[in-house]
């Protein structure tokens, strides 16, 4: 099990209101799932994201990441959890507009000090893999949106993490392109990558192995997709 959520809740204060994003959410996820969470805006979908990669703490419940409580965890010890052990796949790429594509993805490794030679080697094998080995010394600007994505991905790998989180990682993308992009995350899954997206598409949802459907903060269904 990578993954142990239990009863967990999420309430954010708005002025004098309170908004109950999370009401009571138990998952179970294991190593090398593909899964897809979906659900209406409002649903909870992006606090449990938020959740599940340490940016956010629930209000109670227990979250397990490999057996460890995150609850006990310091600021810096969820910021290591958050550099080497969760990849993260954003809808606006977060790329810097001046870098190339290789400083990009070498950036998660400047953050935890691996040296230089050792970065630009690991860099290239991740541009490499998601098709834009001859695209390391473009920035941003002189990329198409799908090369974006797969720069963004790419920069996900590099410090091998135990998930990928995706979140609407097609969101900008035609549906061609964003069907380019499944089809790297579906490779990333047949070499063992855990990977969890957050999508409102149903055909991108479709390329996972489950789907976890969320309305008003709960679960309203958990269900496995059979032939994937």
């Amino acid at each position: 099990m990578i993954i142990e959520i239990n009863n967990i809740t999420k309430v954010y204060q708005v002025g004098t209101q309170e908004v109950h994003a999370l009401r009571g959410v138990s998952i179970n996820i294991d190593e090398n799932e593909y899964l897809a969470i979906m659900g209406p805006s409002g649903s909870g979908k992006s606090t449990l994201m938020n959740v599940l990669g340490c940016l956010d703490t629930p209000t109670s419940g227990d979250y397990r990441f490999v057996n460890q409580l995150i609850s006990d965890m310091n600021d810096d010890q969820l910021a290591d959890i958050r550099n080497r052990e969760i990849g993260f796949v954003f809808q606006t790429f977060n790329l810097l507009p001046r870098a190339t594509a290789l400083h990009n993805v070498e950036l998660p490794m400047i953050y935890n000090g691996t040296p230089a030679s050792k970065r630009k080697k690991i860099a290239k094998e991740a541009l490499d893999r998601v098709g834009l080995g001859d695209r390391v010394n473009h920035r941003p600007n002189e990329l198409s949106g799908g090369q974006r994505q797969r720069v963004a991905i790419a920069r996900a790998l590099v410090n091998n993490p135990k998930i990928i989180l995706a979140d609407e990682p097609t969101g900008n993308l035609d549906t061609r392109t964003g069907e380019e992009i499944m089809e790297i995350f579906e490779n990333l899954h047949d070499n063992g990558n855990t990977i969890i997206l957050v999508t409102h598409e149903e055909y991108i949802a479709e390329h996972t192995n489950r789907i976890i459907r969320l309305r008003d903060g709960k679960v309203e269904r958990d269900e496995s997709l059979n032939g994937n």
